[in-house]
Order: C-alpha cells, then structure tokens, then sequence
C-alpha cells in the first residue's frame, strides 16, 4: 500500500523556478501546506549551475521597452508579447527582493549593483555575483524557504506519475530513492518546476538531472508540449566535457578568434570591430554580444570555411579560440574566477595567458509544456514555471540573462495563481489517488525490477547513449528533411528498445538505475516531441535552422507548435497563434 501525504500544494522540482514558488505560496497563504520535491538535494539543482547574471533594468541609461523589444527581436518574433512585457516590467523587482534576502550583487565603486552586457542586449542590464550567479541565487532562495514551516521538503523524490481524478491534477506518485517505496503526494495545485531537457542531446553544457521529467509527466497527461523544436546552442562550451564558459566572459571583453587569429564574428553582420585602445569599448563589442544562435551558426560556417582547428585529445573535434588575455589577471580574478577555475581544472590552461578553446553546445530548451501567462496549463490543477514550461518568453531563441529572471517572475506567478485556485476546487478523492500510486508501484514492479526482460532485454544505459547521439545528428545546429526523418525513426525504433529494458539491480533503496531508465522513458518522448516538430516547422527561425527551408516564414509559421503525445504513434502537432502587443515582425539586425 503507497504511502499517503496530503497537502495543499505540491511543487515539484527543487531549483530556482521551485524554489521561488514555494516561498510564493507561504507568503502569499500562510495556511497552506506546500510539499517542495525534488530527485536530488535542492543545492545539487541546475539552478547552482548559471554563471553570467539575470537581466533587470536599474540603470538610467536603460529602458523596459528596450529591453522588450531586445528579447522579441532576439527571439525571432516568437515569443509572446504580453509575456515578454510581463517578464520585463518585474524583472527588477524580484531582483531587488532577491538582495533583500541576502543575495550578494556585485557592486559598482560607488555602491550601486553593477551590471554587465550580455548576448542580443543592446545595454548593460545583465546583474551578477562575479561568475556565480547561479550558485548566489539557489543559495538566497533555499536559505528562504527555510523560514517557512508550512514548506515541507521531499528530498531525492522521482516524481514518477501525475495523479488525475475527475478530470483535473490532484497530486503525485513519488518515489523515495532512499527506500525505494512509492508515495502519494496529494494537493489540490500541483506546480511542475523540473527544468530542461538538455540532456536527451550527447554535447550538452547540462547535467545529467536536466532529463525533462517534468515535460514528460505533463504530456503523457494530455498536456501539449510547445515550441519543441527550438533548442538552444550556446557557443562557448568546453570541448570534450560540454562545461560551459559564461557569457559573461564575452560580456567583459572577450573576443571569438579562428584558427588564423581573425575576429571572424565581423563576417557575419553582427558588427565591425573599431580601433579604440578599450576592447571593452561598446562600439567594439556586438560581434561577441550578438545573440546565441546568430553566433553558434557563425561556428558552423567557419567550419566549412576550414577556420577552425582541430583537437586531437577530443577525437579531432572542432574548436576556435575565446581570448580573454587582454583583460589582465585582475579583472579576470575579480569579474571571471569561475572561468579560471573551470580553464584550469577541466582544460589544462590558464585562461590569463592562453586563449581558450570553445565550441558550440547544446545549452537551453526555449520549448517546454504550453502554459498561460499565470503558470495554467490545459489540465486543472497542474501549472508550471521556469525552463520546463513555455509561457513562451524565449520564443525561437533566448537571451542570456534572461532565464533566471524568468524563473522568479514565473514562478512566482504560478504559485499565485496556484495558491488561489487550490481553495476553489474540490480535494480529490485520497483512496483513489492512493490507488493510482499503487498501480504505478506495480507497473514499474513487474516491467523493470522483476528481471521480466533479463532474457534478450537492453541496458538503460545503451538506450540513454544511442538517442543522444540520435538527436545530436539530426536535430542539431542545422537541420533538413533527411536529418530529421532519420531521427524521427530512430527514436520510435529506440522506443520499442526500451520497453524490453533490463536492469541490473533488482534493489529498492538508491537505485539509480532504475531511475536513469525511467528518465530514458521520458527523454525519448520529449525527443520525440522535438523531432516532429521540427519536421512540421519548414522554416528557418532562431534556433531552428533548416537547410532545405533557409528562409523566415511568417504567413505560415508566425505560430507556436504544439504536440500532443499519441498512445503508441508518433504526436500530433498542431499550431497556436503568438501573442503581438507592440513589436509587429521585422527584420533581426545586430551589425547596423
């Protein structure tokens, strides 16, 4: 019998998004019961992981509607408008409450917060805890939620299954990884806040948690997933490990060379370089800021120009140079330790006399479950907030900086929303949601921990490495029919490979294979989802580029994508019409 714990909100996911919505319930109703799950001990989310800053305009030489049309522009007209002005217009303050609860900005001589420039923003907006702008945020936000005794934490809990009665969300099954039991967590909102799916790609700057869970529990419940197709590369990874090297490093100066020792970003109209002693000077510095997608694609052709290098302890794998040289080992100590750290550990140089070598990678999911501006999806009772969900902000291509505002205006926003509703609808049914988790308990029981596929079944672990490098070849930087088609089949293919998974370990507590095969389950479905939707998308927008289709199409395609998952065949996908307010589509200039 599945252990029962009633409350009245459920978040699930432990990083920023979660975080910022729990503290939102306690504050917002004191008399709610928040239960705040997550796979792994909140400080291990990804959240920790984020370096430059969060964009919020403080300064007087800045705007809203520039920063605004800034995020439309660099999202290719796909995102939302009324989302975007939203995000925009409460972006300083959460950030501002974010200082207030002990987040230590970086400040400028006279005192004030210093900010920095960022990719695709034509102003320094971007504030930041020198390099560690993540780890600040994650810690000021669970230290938080600590004050709130109405918070309870459900540390290294698997949501494995919504519970749904009547038509509408009324909880979890969850299983506790120390004990390997299954537990449903009832409530009458349940706030998903499970962050990306990064990790469904081989060369990715995410970590092995990002496996869209979250995105997966919500569409195998009927809930569309939207916008799939548009995955974001960043173009300063590591080679080999896929680590990321900050924006912020090209926000203080650093500049993109090719094998010839050319600032090659002046090809490709995202600026000129002038001749000013300052490389920080901002007239010197749009190729390096221009938007993430503009600057992966630059890599690609540099590649065929053959400008780029070859490293040979990483199979030969392509790479050009960002230096950061010229900016000296103080401010390099002050404005980019992490950057240091990272160049000495994990590449075997240092950054303060040798350029470091970079490459593309897969960064960001602009896609997530379609939700409104106030966190609803299609399912009642179920909302969602930060990179799982797509509200949609991001649109065909994000702006760095703006992902970590996102997760505290949203999800604060969704837990309002959340909080309200929870007292409107009636409780579920407990025995029939107990029952639920029981039936999930039984069901991963008898298909994956009784040796039932011992006999000619597959290790998770080959089906995890195949469908990443799946996705890797077909739904890359630059995409066509062919590509797509050929992962399209690879995944079904996959699909039927991993119901005849087989493990290992038969045990219950802390394993972790049976939690990697349960999130193989639910990274091929979002694979899935991204796949045909780029294949239903024939156009060219942001981070979705077809080779065979090269050009914007906004008569057909100014529409989001939905796909909605059919029971053993491929998702339907159907279309949702962006939001304009105040930017019609125009042209996406950063050289002129």
């Amino acid at each position: 019998m599945a252990e029962t714990f009633e409350h009245d909100v459920v978040v699930v996911g432990g990083g920023g998004a979660g975080l910022r919505a729990a503290i939102a319930v306690a504050e917002r109703n004191p008399e709610l019961s928040v239960a705040l799950l997550s796979k792994v001990y909140p400080m291990r989310s990804h959240t920790v992981t984020a370096e430059g800053g969060a964009a919020g305009v403080i300064k007087s030489n800045d705007d809203l509607e520039t920063h605004c049309y800034d995020t439309v522009s660099g999202a290719d007209w796909l995102a939302d408008q009324d989302a975007v002005e939203i995000l925009v217009n409460d972006a300083p303050r959460q950030l501002i409450q974010l200082e207030h609860w002990g987040c230590p900005w970086s400040r400028e001589r006279d005192g004030s917060v210093a900010v920095r420039s960022f990719g695709g923003m034509k102003n320094q907006r971007t504030w930041y805890a020198a390099d560690k702008s993540g780890f600040h945020m994650l810690h000021t936000l669970f230290q938080t939620t600590l004050k709130y005794p109405t918070i309870t934490r459900y540390d290294e809990h698997y949501a494995a299954k919504l519970l749904i009665e009547d038509g509408r969300c009324g909880g979890v099954a969850a299983l506790d990884l120390r004990t390997g039991s299954m537990r449903a967590i009832t409530a009458n909102s349940v706030i998903l806040a499970t962050g990306g799916a990064g990790y469904v790609f081989a060369f990715t700057t995410n970590g092995a948690i990002k496996t869209g869970d979250g995105m997966a529990l919500a569409y195998r419940a009927g809930v569309p997933l939207k916008d799939m197709e548009f995955v974001q590369y960043h173009p300063t990874g590591l080679p080999g490990t896929g680590i990321l090297i900050t924006e912020a490093a090209r926000g203080e100066g650093g500049i993109m060379l090719n094998r010839h020792g050319r600032r090659y970003l002046q090809d490709y109209d995202l600026g000129q370089p002038l001749e000013v002693t300052d490389p920080r000077h901002p007239q010197n510095r749009m190729m390096e800021l221009g938007p993430r997608d503009r600057l992966s694609q630059a890599f690609h052709y540099e590649r065929e120009k053959g400008n780029t290098f070859k490293m040979e302890e990483f199979e030969d794998v392509d790479a050009v140079h960002l230096d950061i040289r010229h900016l000296g080992e103080k401010r390099i100590d002050e404005r980019l330790p992490f950057v240091r750290e990272l160049c000495r550990d994990y590449q075997g140089i240092d950054p303060v006399h040798e350029p470091i070598p970079v490459r593309p990678v897969v960064h960001y999911t602009m896609g997530g479950i379609d939700t409104d501006i106030d966190g609803r999806t299609a399912l009642p009772g179920l909302y969602a907030a930060g990179e799982c969900a797509c509200v949609s902000v991001n649109g065909a291509n994000r702006l760095g900086s703006n992902s970590l505002v996102e997760i505290l205006v949203f999800g604060e926003r969704a837990a309002n929303t959340a909080t309200e509703e929870a007292g409107e609808l009636k409780r579920p049914n407990p025995d029939a949601l107990r029952t639920q988790a029981k039936d999930e308990a039984k069901r991963i029981q008898q298909t994956l921990l009784n040796g039932a596929n011992a006999n000619g079944g597959v290790r998770p672990a080959h089906v995890r490495n195949k469908l990443r490098k799946v996705m890797e070849a077909g739904c890359g930087i630059f995409r066509d029919a062919g590509t797509i088609q050929t992962a399209c089949d690879a995944l079904a293919e996959l699909s039927e490979q991993a119901a005849r998974m087989t493990l290992d370990d038969h045990g219950g507590a802390y394993n972790t294979q049976l939690i990697n095969a349960l999130e193989i389950t639910g990274m091929l479905e979002v694979a899935s989802a991204m796949a045909h939707s780029a294949h239903a998308r024939t156009e060219s927008r942001g981070s979705h580029q077809r080779t065979d289709y090269p050009e914007r199409d906004d008569a057909q395609f100014l529409k989001h994508t939905l796909a909605y998952r059919q029971e053993a065949a491929a998702p339907r996908i159907d279309w949702k019409d962006v939001t304009i307010t105040r930017w019609p589509p125009g042209e996406r200039t950063y050289g002129r």
